[in-house]
């Protein structure tokens, strides 16, 4: 069983664009510039901007950060959206997510420049993605793809299930895997809550990437042996044991899973990272296509 560790591939990927944006800019180009808005004081999302702006730094990008306050109306946002959308510095742009429930996710990614949507979640993206056309792809599933990469896993003609169906990472990493490249070529399952074999479909699968969001939903006697594991969960369990009072949980059992595995992601310390890398990737894609056109 070997780890694959985030910290080692989501490190590779900043030095690869450190010195890709030196060069850059040693070229007479501004550096790349990802503005970031944070609507309320979500815990988690401020650990998650917080990580996106301090990579920005260490990589060379200037980071722009909007905060703004959790009772706001929807029209605040937009407006704020608009401005970024019309800033000829800005490159790449990302909404953190979850919204309050008074504003709608959908319409507001809509509203994003789709020249800017470094989180890859405009229909526009995901329409681009699907039809195998260069496209910015949303950050956990690019993420997952450098990982596979980065460790040279076969992936032609495995059986690949993935448990979960969102627009974020379910949907889009069954395309993902199954379209015509490296990593790629999986025959892929997709499964959910209303999937009613599903432990007989895990125990085929070659590579399980689980992404529902439940703490060890996926058992070791869902997986056969020498699998790829992929756990994208992270969830708050409470842990009074923590100084934090909490402890970050995967999807995936993972001490009764590991020994069964040939790869497997731990978390923390897995996908999270590799998502941040992704993002710096498509930000600074998006620079060189702002310059280019």
């Amino acid at each position: 069983m070997e780890i694959l560790d985030g910290k080692i591939v989501s490190q590779a990927v900043k030095e690869e664009l450190r010195l890709q944006t030196a060069q850059w800019i040693s070229e007479g180009n501004r550096a790349p510039h990802l503005a970031a808005i944070l609507v309320g004081n979500n815990g988690a999302s401020e650990t998650y901007v917080a990580s996106k702006v301090k990579t920005c730094q260490e990589i060379g990008y200037k980071s722009t950060l909007i905060r703004l306050a959790e009772n706001i109306e929807e029209a605040i946002l937009v407006a704020a959206i608009e401005q970024l959308n019309a800033d000829g510095t800005v490159d790449g742009i990302l909404v953190q997510l979850p919204l309050p429930k008074q504003i709608n996710e959908e319409k507001i990614i809509g509203l994003i420049n789709p020249d800017k949507d470094v989180d890859g979640f405009h229909p526009v993206s995901i329409g681009r993605m699907v039809q195998g056309l260069p496209a910015f792809i949303p950050a956990t599933p690019y993420g997952i793809m450098l990982m596979l990469a980065h460790y040279k896993i076969p992936t032609s003609g495995k059986h690949a299930v993935v448990i979960g169906r969102s627009n974020i990472v379910g949907r889009p990493m069954s395309i993902l895997l199954s379209q015509n490249t490296n990593p790629g070529n999986c025959t892929v399952t997709v499964c959910h809550s209303r999937t009613s074999n599903l432990k007989e479909l895990c125990l085929q699968a070659d590579i399980i990437v689980a992404a529902l969001g439940k703490p060890g939903f996926l058992t070791a006697d869902m997986v056969k042996e020498n699998a790829v594991v992929i756990d994208v969960g992270i969830t708050r369990v409470a842990d009074p044991s923590k100084k934090s009072g909490f402890a970050i949980k995967g999807d995936v059992d993972f001490d009764a899973v590991a020994p069964h595995c040939s790869y497997i992601t731990p978390v923390p310390g897995g996908v999270g990272l590799m998502t941040i890398g992704a993002l710096m990737k498509n930000t600074f894609r998006a620079a060189t296509q702002s310059k280019g056109n």
